[in-house]
């Protein structure tokens, strides 16, 4: 596959799974369950963030022999960066559940500023490191 098709197919499935995990556990945490749910969701969003990202390097360095490390990279970090676009989208209507749930105002430290912005693409660039690598390996 194309490398936008790698980064356009992966990057809205992660995107939309990681919206159903949000979902999932908006309504399993208004519920009051224990300490083990958070955990529990927390390792999968680590597990699909590293995962995605190296299942669409893997499919580009598998599909074309001449792509090196530097083009897997790319595509692991679109994706990446797809899915947090997605969690950032998100962002205001968990922060209004919570603060719903808590019986307070809304925090006013959640206000995105370029600074997250910024920290956040750094933490792509890692995942997407991690996921090229992770691509490279196996292949």
């Amino acid at each position: 596959m194309d490398s936008l098709v790698n980064i356009a197919v992966f990057g809205i499935v992660g995107a939309a799974m990681m919206a159903a995990l949000v979902g999932l556990l908006l309504v399993v945490s208004s519920r009051g369950s224990g300490r083990a749910t958070p955990l529990l969701f927390g390792t999968v969003s680590v597990v699909l963030l590293i995962g995605v990202p190296s299942l669409a390097a893997l499919d580009l360095l598998s599909g074309d022999p001449a792509a090196g490390v530097g083009r897997a990279f790319l595509a692991a970090f679109c994706v990446v960066a797809v899915i947090y676009a997605a969690n950032v989208s998100l962002l205001p209507l968990v922060a209004r559940r919570a603060a719903a749930a808590r019986g307070g105002p809304l925090s006013a430290e959640l206000r995105l500023s370029p600074a997250i912005l910024v920290g956040g693409l750094l933490i792509c660039a890692l995942l997407g490191l991690v996921g090229a690598g992770l691509a490279t390996v196996v292949s």
